[in-house]
């Protein structure tokens, strides 16, 4: 039974009152008339003590169940007093990255140094370091060896079992062993953060919470009651290849081993792996999911061989239903590594309570007129639902929050709208956003819980929508309109990334978000044009585009407006060939469209996407059957799938022409309409830009120079595209107006999780110079 998140007796500390913010000082806590903080929470971003960002959120909740809480925020950890500012804690440490993976934070997909972080004062880029919960949690041990340290957030969420990691381009251990924390908490972690709290409060042991959802731990034991069971007996990966030893003769090295020959575990693939009894006398669909633990590949054993990574993948993607999922066992080294299922969602009046505490929503005060840009971005917008249930495999979202939508009252979410208007500095009456991760998943779900609750589907709208889902957009049309009845309030935009797919199947939605909440440019995301990365997505096909694009465009002109889509593409996803690169540049070519910037596909850890990438296998099959994966992994291929997106940039050309005659299409080399590059490179050509471009059929357009008699100017459609976790600043130019908006990865909270936009502050459609330019300049992070 699961108990509500508030039905706690609250710890004895609640006598002390509510802080005006969470104190970060002594002197703070002085103020306050603490001796002592109960819990410390230190974090990679700056403290904002606001619900889009996971530490301000986090200690508001803690603070609500009677304990003191403070933060350490971006500590130097080559200075110990940045660590012991606000001495020992009562309870424990609880530590994160931020809003963001370190790593994510710090580099491009092209492995990049970043120069700017967007949660940090002034963009100081330097504030944070790399594998930021590891470095934290050493300092913590060094400091205070006797106090437990628990981690989470994103980093600790997408990093909790042996994962690929991009940057160093290895098999990483959990970061729970590399970090030598006591505990992980996953996901979304209200629900599990307070039990923990007040059982730790009691004096329970941090290694004995086999019954607390979302958490991972090296257990002291395996409880008796408890049945294990094999990964294969899950999904069977099919045939394992042994790594060739180099010294071995052929004939050593040829040979396979094939499940079910052996009577060991995948996982015991090392002699210091401890031995596994399992409970082979009961078929594992007869055994409590409850009391079931599988038992994973270990950790040497995914290293060793690639199909093992991918079969881990595989099962641990099918156990992320909190309805049906199972415990989770992977040994690293002669330690288990023990994960408990994905936490309950919240109900909807726990998510009201979560989002109505005192939270000030602003930075802190010692940041004084610093300027965080991720604040920025997010202060007069509004997270209206959490979670997403598309499955995109290279979206870190369903690791982190999960499928189930969890969705806040219409009360809740108009009273939120009502304090932006009263509290926050300088509101000038636009509320930027009213979303989540997805811009249309409010209230939507299955339509029974029950097949909920048994679902194993990886997504509910691919290949084609689930007919148990319900896709009714009334709740949120209703929404919409009371929103912009509020008063104060002149407009009501939505900059959330939109699922058209959903969309196109209520008319009536398309219309309402047409009419009254597109600031002139739409944003969604087909990714890509050909089936073949589309199926390694698990994204819709150009057909649902079309057909959205065609009712969108129909509406806008229906209501007196001229609007554009910003469609998103990703260059160099697994299963991506040159040809489809090619394929999708052809395309857009002929529909108009020219990308200012571009980025190639950035492997997660943990996600699907990056499991083909690191194996070349398919884990959204069953292994039993090779699917294999190409990946565009070499610089030159991954610069060359770039390249196609920005055809039209001479800086591209040669690299192009070679690629094109390579592959035998030669009959787009030229300079006709019907070409992708011309024939020979021109002399002193400036490159293309926002304001000096060249449009698709080759003319100059908004610099003042002439285009060839008799030709008009012609619309050019300028966007960019975008990473898996959609890291950008954006700028759109509409009546000589900056506007500037913003997007992070798919996190916990909507800060990281969503764009962000703030649109013109007018309710007039773009002017005839704006639809003639039609571009949008986007500088990626």
């Amino acid at each position: 039974m699961i108990n509500p998140l508030f039905s706690h007796k609250k710890y004895w500390a609640h006598r002390f009152g509510i802080a005006p913010t969470l104190p970060m000082s002594r002197e703070e806590m002085d103020a306050l008339g603490w001796d002592s903080c109960d819990i410390i929470l230190i974090n990679g971003d700056a403290y904002i003590d606001h619900p889009s960002f996971g530490v301000g959120l986090i200690g508001r909740v803690l603070e609500a169940q009677g304990f003191r809480v403070g933060v350490i925020a971006q500590p130097d950890i080559n200075n110990d007093a940045d660590f012991q500012a606000l001495g020992k804690p009562n309870l424990y440490f609880a530590i994160s990255a931020g809003n963001m993976d370190s790593m994510i934070n710090h580099y491009t997909s092209d492995k990049k140094k970043r120069h700017n972080d967007a949660y940090t004062p002034n963009d100081a880029y330097d504030k944070r370091p790399d594998r930021a919960v590891i470095k934290y949690t050493n300092v913590v041990k060094k400091c205070y060896k006797d106090v437990p340290v628990i981690i989470g957030g994103i980093e600790a969420s997408l990093r909790r079992l042996a994962h690929y990691d991009y940057w160093s381009d290895k098999i990483r251990r959990s970061v729970l062993l590399d970090a030598k924390a006591d505990l992980l908490v996953y996901g979304s972690a209200e629900r599990a953060i307070v039990e923990i709290s007040h059982r730790i409060a009691n004096g329970q042991s941090i290694k004995d919470l086999f019954d607390v959802r979302g958490v991972a731990f090296v257990p002291t034991k395996i409880p008796d009651d408890f049945a294990i069971i094999d990964s294969s007996d899950v999904d069977k990966p099919g045939t394992i290849s042994k790594l060739p030893n180099p010294y071995d003769t052929p004939e050593a090295a040829d040979c396979e081993v094939k499940m079910g020959e052996q009577d060991a575990s995948l996982s015991d693939a090392a002699s210091t792996e401890i031995p596994v009894l399992f409970s082979k006398k009961i078929k594992p669909n007869q055994l409590n999911r409850h009391k079931t633990v599988i038992n994973l590949p270990s950790y040497t054993a995914v290293v060793n061989n690639p199909i093992l990574y991918a079969h881990t993948n595989r099962v641990f993607h099918l156990e992320t239903n909190p309805g049906n999922a199972r415990h989770l066992m992977q040994q690293h080294d002669g330690r288990r590594l023990w994960v408990t299922p994905p936490p309950i969602p919240l109900s909807t009046p726990e998510m009201d309570a979560v989002f109505g505490l005192p939270y000030s929503r602003r930075p802190h005060p010692t940041y004084g007129d610093a300027k965080i840009s991720a604040y920025e971005m997010i202060k007069n917008s509004v997270m209206i639902m959490r979670g997403c249930f598309g499955g995109c495999t290279f979206c870190s979202i369903t690791e982190h929050e999960g499928r189930i939508i969890q969705s806040r009252s219409e009360e809740s979410i108009l009273e939120e709208i009502e304090n932006i208007r009263d509290k926050t500095p300088g509101f000038a009456g636009i509320i930027s956003d009213l979303g989540g991760p997805t811009a249309n998943m409010y209230r939507l779900g299955c339509k029974s819980r029950e097949i909920e609750k048994n679902c194993r589907k990886l997504s509910c709208v691919y290949p084609g929508i689930c007919s148990n889902l319900d896709t009714n957009h009334q709740p949120l049309i209703a929404l919409y309109r009371k929103a912009r009845q509020i008063k104060g309030v002149k407009r009501v935009f939505v900059a959330s990334g939109l699922r058209y797919d959903l969309a196109v199947e209520s008319p009536e939605y398309v219309r309402e978000l047409v009419e009254h909440h597109v600031g002139g440019y739409l944003k969604i995301a087909p990714e890509h044009t050909e089936r073949g990365p589309l199926d390694k997505m698990m994204k819709p096909g150009m057909g649902t585009y079309d057909r959205f694009k065609k009712l969108f465009e129909e509406t806008s002109k229906s209501v007196g407006k001229e609007q554009y889509l910003i469609p998103y593409f990703i260059a160099a996803h697994p299963g991506t060939r040159d040809e489809d690169m090619l394929n999708l540049a052809v395309w857009l070519k002929s529909n108009g469209f020219r990308a200012d910037q571009v980025q190639a596909f950035l492997p997660s850890p943990m996600s699907i996407a990056t499991a083909m990438w690191h194996t070349g296998f398919n884990p959204l099959k069953g292994l039993r059957h090779k699917d294999e994966v190409v990946s565009a992994k070499d610089a030159h291929t991954r610069k060359l799938h770039k390249a196609f997106l920005r055809y039209h940039d001479p800086d591209n050309w040669p690299l192009l022409r070679d690629a094109l005659k390579a592959m035998g299409r030669e009959d787009l080399i030229g300079n006709g309409k019907k070409h992708l590059v011309p024939t020979h490179q021109p002399k002193n050509i400036d490159k293309p830009s926002a304001m000096n471009s060249t449009d698709a059929n080759g003319t100059k357009n908004r610099n003042g120079a002439k285009n060839p008699k008799g030709q008009k100017h012609r619309a050019v459609k300028k966007f960019t595209t975008k990473n898996v976790f959609g890291e950008s600043v954006a700028t759109d130019t509409v009546k000589s107006r900056t506007i500037k908006s913003g997007a992070s990865p798919k996190t916990s909270s909507k800060a990281s999780s969503k764009a962000s936009s703030k649109p013109p502050a007018t309710n007039k459609t773009p002017s005839a110079k704006a639809s003639r330019a039609k571009h949008r300049v986007q500088k990626v992070r």
